[in-house]
C-alpha cells in the first residue's frame, strides 16, 4: 500500500498538559513539546478508512501504542500492510516514523467478521465531575469509583471540520451529508476523562486499545463514562489504564477504549 504522509502540527502547545510546551518538555528529555498521542492516532487512522471505510468505524477495533514522539513540522509517514485475517475480515497493520526514519508508533486495524458485542451501558454509570479536581496521585486515582462523566457534542460542520483542516484529512466520510465521526476526535475524549477527573502535571498517552460499536453522526450527544482499571510503575514512571466506554444519547454505545497513560512522568536526571 502507499505510504501516507502528513506533517505534524502541535495545536497542543497551550493546552493544561504542558508536556506538549517546549520548555516544559525539555525538562523531561524530550527535543520539544509533544504531538499528542491522540493526533498521532487520527493520522494512522486514514489509510484504515481508506480500505476499510464507514464499516470499521460502526464496528471495527484497534489498537496503537506510541513509543516515540513527534514534533511540529516533521513529516509522519504511516506504512500499511494488509496483514493475514486470523479471523477477520480484513486487518492492516501499521507503522509511523518520523523524519529520521524512527519508528514512533504502531497500529493494527481490524474489520471482525462477527463484530463485537458491546458492554451494558448500564455497567458504565454516569457521574458528576469532581470541583474541585483531587491531585493526581497514586491514592487519588484509587479512590476513584467511577470517573466523572465528560458530556461532549459531535460537531461535524464547525469542530470536526476545524479538527481534519489540522490533521490535513480530507476523507469525504467525515463531510457533508452523512458525515460519521471521526475516530481521533472521539478518541480525545478518553483523555478528557483522565484530565476532568484529577489535576494532572504533565503526562503522556501511550496506548489506546479500540471497539467500534456503532458510527457517531452530526449532533450525537456523546458521554464518556468508565473507571480506572489499573495502576502500575514501570522504570520510574507511574501509569493509569482507563476503562471506557462513549455513549451516545444516552443509551447507544459508540466505541470503547482501554486508554493507557504516564500520569507521572520521570524527569531526566531522576
Amino acid at each position: 500500500m502507499p505510504e501516507y504522509r502528513v506533517r505534524a502540527r502541535n495545536f497542543a502547545t497551550a493546552s493544561e498538559n504542558k508536556i506538549h510546551e517546549d520548555s516544559v518538555a525539555k525538562q523531561y528529555g524530550f527535543a520539544g513539546g509533544l504531538v499528542p498521542g491522540v493526533t498521532v492516532y487520527a493520522y494512522m487512522t486514514r489509510p484504515v478508512v481508506e480500505v476499510l471505510g464507514k464499516d470499521w468505524l460502526a464496528h471495527g477495533t484497534a489498537t496503537a501504542r506510541f513509543l516515540k514522539p513527534f514534533y511540529e513540522g516533521e513529516v509522519v509517514r504511516v506504512r500499511s500492510r494488509v496483514a493475514g485475517d486470523g479471523g477477520d475480515l480484513a486487518r492492516l497493520d501499521l507503522e509511523a516514523y518520523n523524519d529520521e526514519g524512527q519508528l514512533c508508533a504502531v497500529a493494527s486495524a481490524a474489520l471482525p467478521s462477527t463484530p463485537a458485542a458491546p458492554p451494558a451501558v448500564a455497567d458504565y454509570p454516569a457521574a458528576p465531575l469532581p470541583n474541585p479536581r483531587p491531585p493526581v496521585s497514586e491514592e487519588a486515582l484509587r479512590a476513584i469509583d467511577v470517573l466523572g462523566t465528560v458530556e461532549a457534542t459531535y460537531d461535524a460542520r464547525v469542530k470536526a471540520a476545524r479538527f481534519c483542516d489540522e490533521i490535513g484529512d480530507n476523507w469525504g466520510g467525515y463531510f457533508g451529508t452523512g458525515a460519521v465521526g471521526h475516530p481521533g476526535v472521539i478518541i480525545r475524549y478518553a483523555n478528557s476523562a483522565l484530565a476532568l477527573n484529577v489535576l494532572l502535571n504533565p503526562w503522556i498517552h501511550v496506548s489506546s486499545d479500540i471497539t467500534h460499536f456503532s458510527l457517531v453522526r452530526d449532533g450525537d450527544a456523546v458521554s464518556t463514562r468508565g473507571r480506572v482499571a489499573g495502576l502500575f510503575e514501570r522504570k520510574g514512571h507511574r501509569f493509569v489504564d482507563l476503562d471506557l466506554l462513549m455513549v451516545a444519547n444516552g443509551e447507544r454505545p459508540i466505541m470503547h477504549v482501554r486508554h493507557s497513560a504516564i500520569y507521572d512522568v520521570r524527569k531526566v536526571g531522576g
